[in-house]
């Protein structure tokens, strides 16, 4: 008899975290296993290449307010969740002017506990095991029926400001908290020992021969002798507006480079950036694609200069690609690759960062070194899935 999975994310946006769940869904052995996937907005441009094996559950309206205008949701009768909202905002405010020791995140925290308890159950259904993928993790913890339980940690939690206290209470329900890197369970432990014993390693698995095909399907004509690209949110941890620096400090050292960016969010810091340093012509945004994988195949080394990471999905993307990696020493970023052999760290300041990329950029064979390991390496993590199946 078949063993049933449930497994619950917010929405299939473009970002590393839908795409590590799509990798996660295509390696489920479904001769043996029954998955269903609870999407609480369907909404989003992955929702297309969730695999036809999985059962998508009907979207329930009361879950698509947690992401949708509060005034709209006001307008529809969900005044109670509407007004859990507000004060979440109003407390993580309070939150955030007591605690400035990293991003405030206790929003997301303070959202799910003003406003999961007017949620319905999201079935009858008793599973045998139930993964929550993404924070807060409080639906899956009240609002599912599961033998065991399962909940993701995918940020750095030494980079963050969080209430303890509360996210105690949500992670505590869990039987096992899987994290996608030592590093960032780590980090994860270092805020809360107590659940030391339940966090377990589970890498982001991808789907090597999905990213080789979608890389096919096009051939974008990228100008520029020397082309860089970073795909990711428009947001301070993914340091977009640092990006523009750094190629405006390549360009000032004279090297030929032009950077592209793929994503969406928060553009304001970046465009910015690119005025204050005069960089409209060398550091170009290409917005959000659904498929950024040709763009990945089209640079000549993409580069990841984030703030923090869990573990960054395009990173390993674009190593599946052969391409020439290099990413800034964020706290977790020993994790991510082996630095001069599969990739290269560099420093988070301008100047390091512009060195780094400069001196890769003039060792050809240094490149070269990299794509014959990268060659050799299995990014998929494919057995990663076995870790899963072991907690049943």
């Amino acid at each position: 008899m078949k063993k049933r999975l449930f497994v619950a994310i917010q929405y299939m946006e473009i970002g590393g975290v839908e795409r590590s769940l799509l990798g996660l869904l295509n390696s489920f052995d479904y001769s043996c296993f029954d998955v269903d996937l609870f999407v609480y907005r369907h909404s989003g441009e992955l929702m297309q290449f969730i695999p036809s094996e999985v059962n998508l559950l009907p979207e329930i309206a009361a879950y698509t307010t947690l992401t949708r205008p509060i005034t709209q949701i006001v307008r529809e009768g969900y005044w109670k969740i509407a007004l859990g909202r507000l004060k979440a905002k109003y407390k993580a405010r309070q939150f955030g002017k007591r605690n400035n020791h990293g991003e405030n995140y206790s929003i997301y925290q303070y959202v799910a506990d003003a406003t999961t308890p007017y949620l319905p159950l999201v079935n009858d259904v008793i599973y045998d095991l139930a993964i929550s993928f993404i924070t807060p993790h409080n639906i899956v913890r009240d609002k599912v029926n599961a033998k065991c339980k399962i909940a993701w940690i995918h940020t750095d939690y030494s980079n963050i400001a969080v209430d303890e206290a509360c996210e105690l209470k949500s992670w505590g329900a869990y039987d096992h908290i899987a994290a996608v890197s030592e590093d960032a369970k780590r980090a994860f432990v270092s805020r809360f020992p107590s659940l030391s014993d339940k966090v377990i390693v589970i890498e982001n698995i991808l789907s090597v021969n999905f990213v080789r095909e979608q890389a096919s399907m096009q051939k974008p004509q990228l100008d520029g002798e020397i082309k860089l690209l970073t795909v990711g949110r428009f947001c301070y941890p993914k340091a977009l507006d640092q990006a523009v620096r750094i190629c405006a400090k390549l360009r000032k050292n004279g090297v030929p480079v032009k950077w592209y960016a793929i994503g969406y969010g928060d553009e304001e810091a970046v465009r910015n950036a690119i005025e204050e340093c005069g960089m409209h012509d060398h550091f170009i945004i290409l917005g959000k694609k659904t498929n950024p994988y040709p763009y990945i195949a089209a640079c000549d080394i993409y580069v990841q200069p984030s703030r923090y990471e869990g573990k960054a999905v395009t990173v390993r993307e674009a190593q599946i690609l052969g391409k020439p990696v290099v990413i800034t020493a964020f706290n977790t970023s020993a994790s991510q690759l082996s630095d001069g052999v599969d990739g290269l760290i560099v420093p988070m300041d301008v100047d390091g960062a512009a060195y780094g990329i400069q001196s890769l950029i003039e060792n050809k064979q240094l490149q070269e070194e990299f794509r014959k390991n990268m060659a050799i390496t299995d990014y998929g993590n494919s057995k990663e899935v076995e870790l899963i199946y072991s907690m049943l």
